[in-house]
Order: structure tokens, then sequence, then C-alpha cells
């Protein structure tokens, strides 16, 4: 893995009226690296990935991609990325050759019936192209959904929430083949709560909590910074101190709205 950056976040400030919901962020993400954003419920992981997709306007900060500042090259930005989101929007109604068909055309692609149909048959669903898609299971619109969100072959992916809902056949297949985009050179942010895959699928990981980062590194340096302490050890049920363990001994038991 090389230390290039795709994605640079500055000092980012987001607000909703008096609530400021992210406060000075700063995280990158490299160039074949998978990075997991995690926080409790309203930490403000929405709210950073929404002002990086440029869906939000930020009171402050700098969002870098690719090399184009979002500010100034918006156009440049949203071309260098592919985005999926934890509950898909595509029409139902369409067979899923021509969602396929449908969003190659809106990011200028022209591509035959057998190049998607070659593109079904790597995430193997070639034989359901003439299904509708609100008629495949879930792991299988999150395999279309993935495949839209880099079809374009964007530098920077990110992805919100991909395995929720997903059986754990479904959830492995998923990493692997986030894993596959993660070794072809992408870089990949993404949020789970899940602290097992985390642990598990993640390069490096950062820790929002109230809007602000408390932790980035890698998962174990994390685990290893914080083993000893007294919080971690007593919310431990394992023995071995996990993730999960360090995650709630930062941001608390409480359960978040």
């Amino acid at each position: 893995m090389t230390n290039t950056n795709i994605l640079t976040v500055e000092n980012l400030n987001v607000r909703y009226g008096d609530f400021q919901a992210v406060k000075d962020v700063s995280f990158d993400v490299r160039k074949g690296e998978i990075f997991g954003l995690l926080g409790p419920n309203g930490a403000g992981k929405t709210s950073t990935l929404s002002a990086i997709e440029g869906l939000l306007k930020p009171q402050s900060g700098t969002v870098i991609v690719d090399g184009h500042n979002a500010r100034e090259k918006p156009l440049h930005v949203r071309a260098s990325l592919g985005v999926q989101l934890q509950s898909t929007s595509f029409q139902a109604e369409l067979y899923v050759i021509e969602v396929l068909q449908l969003y190659a055309g809106v990011y200028g692609l022209s591509l035959s019936k057998n190049d998607i149909r070659a593109i079904l048959r790597e995430i193997n669903l070639e034989d359901q192209a003439q299904k509708k898609f609100g008629e495949l299971s879930g792991g299988q619109q999150q395999r279309v959904s993935l495949v839209i969100a880099t079809i374009h072959n964007p530098r920077l992916v990110l992805l919100d929430e991909p395995t929720t809902g997903l059986d754990p056949q479904s959830r492995r297949q998923l990493w692997e083949r986030i894993e596959a985009i993660r070794d072809r050179g992408h870089a990949i942010l993404l949020t789970t709560h899940s602290m097992e895959e985390a642990e598990s699928v993640c390069d490096r990981i950062a820790i929002i909590d109230h809007g602000k980062i408390i932790e980035i590194d890698t998962p174990q340096a994390i685990i290893d910074r914080h083993k000893n302490e007294p919080e971690v050890i007593a919310v431990s049920r394992r023995g071995k101190i996990t993730l999960e363990d360090v995650f709630i001994a930062l941001t608390g038991k409480e359960i978040r709205q």
C-alpha cells in the first residue's frame, strides 16, 4: 500500500443551525486502502460523508478528492467518486440489465448488453439479468449497488453501512468484492456499526464522537494503545480485548438515538 492520498479532509466543520455536527475533522484515505469511519448514532459520520459527497456545504474546511478541491472543482470530485448508500433507491420495477444500462449512461459510459452481461457474470448474477431489481434478495441488490458505485472506475468509493441486513454468506461475499476493489488500487471510505467487520477488513479506522475524531490508526494499534486501561477492561466480556471493547469505553455505554 502506498502513501498516496486519494482523499484529504482538513478541519471540516458542519453546522445545522446552532448545532455543530462536525468539529474540525481531519483525516486522509490512501490509494489501496479501506478506511473505516466509526461512531455511535449522531456522532457525525453521515454529516462528514455528506460533505465529502457534496450533498451539503460545510461551514469551513477543505475536502480534496484525487487532487481536486471540492469547493473549486465539484464536478471533478463527483466524477472521481463512487457512492453506495445503506438503502438503495434504484427503480424496483426496472430489470437488472436496465438498471445497469441506465446508470452507465448517467456516467457517460456506452456499454453493450454483452458488456453488462459480462459484469453480471463477474458478480454471479448473469441469470438475474431479466429479473426486476425489486425481486432480488438483499445481498443481490447490494452486489448490483456496488457494481453501479464503481462502474465508472472512481478513485474513491464511499460505502455507507454496506452489509446492513445481510446474512453471513452474503456479507462475506460482499466484503470479498470490496477487498478486490481495494486491491485494484481504489481508496474506500466506509461506515459500519460492526466492530468485528472493521477490525477484520479495515486497514485503518477513525473513531468519531460528538463531531470530533478521537482516534485514528490501524484497528490493532488502537486496541494495543487502550487494552490495559481500566475502562476498557471493565467493559470486556470475552477475556481478549476487542475493538468493540475499546470503542464502547471511548464513546460510552449509553444508547444513542
